[in-house]
């Protein structure tokens, strides 16, 4: 089916690109872009995508603890095991 849309330049410059790189036309590239989108929100309706996060209340952070220092953070799981 045939129709007209408008797309931003910047946006469609992209999909021209992305499309010669990967050998496919600009319309299979549209395409594909709104079947992907449009099952990630079929996907999510359904609760697929969803994810509960657990959190847990406390004082903060242990004395001595910097969240900035990964080596120190290591250290003290490994002596916390």
């Amino acid at each position: 089916m045939r129709t007209t849309i408008n797309i931003n330049n910047d946006l469609l410059a992209q999909a021209k690109a992305f499309a010669q790189q990967s050998g496919k036309t600009l319309t299979s590239v549209i395409e594909d872009a709104l079947r992907e989108r449009l099952a990630r929100r079929a996907a999510r309706s359904n609760g697929e995508d969803s994810f509960r996060l657990h959190t847990f209340t406390g004082s903060g952070l242990m004395p001595g603890v910097d969240l900035d220092n990964s080596a120190a953070l290591r250290d003290l799981m490994d002596d916390l095991a």
